[in-house]
């Protein structure tokens, strides 16, 4: 049963890269990172159930915890670009000041 979670870890890896290397919408981008972060930690539980240990599962809850705050700067910034600039592609977005 723990192959099965690990399976679907790391098709949530790829569909996170996938969602990165094909989309430049700047949300997108940041939905697809945490897909990828997701089935990172899933594996992560997985393997630690496999192996009997419980450290890799309290390190999981704290990356949630880290990858929810940075969603909301992420989101923040990418909203405060939109405001200021008119526009979210990645590709238009080259400098950091005006």
């Amino acid at each position: 049963m723990d192959k099965y979670y690990l399976l679907l870890g790391i098709v949530l890896v790829f569909i996170g890269i996938f969602g990165i290397i094909i989309r430049k919408n700047l949300i997108t981008m940041l939905v697809a990172t945490e897909i990828m972060l997701n089935g990172v930690n899933i594996s992560l539980v997985s393997v630690s159930h496999f192996l009997g240990k419980v450290d890799a599962q309290v390190m999981s809850i704290i990356v949630l915890t880290v990858a929810a705050s940075e969603v909301a700067i992420g989101l923040g910034l990418v909203v405060s670009i939109f405001r200021l600039k008119g526009y979210e592609a990645s590709e238009e977005i080259t400098e950091l000041r005006d």
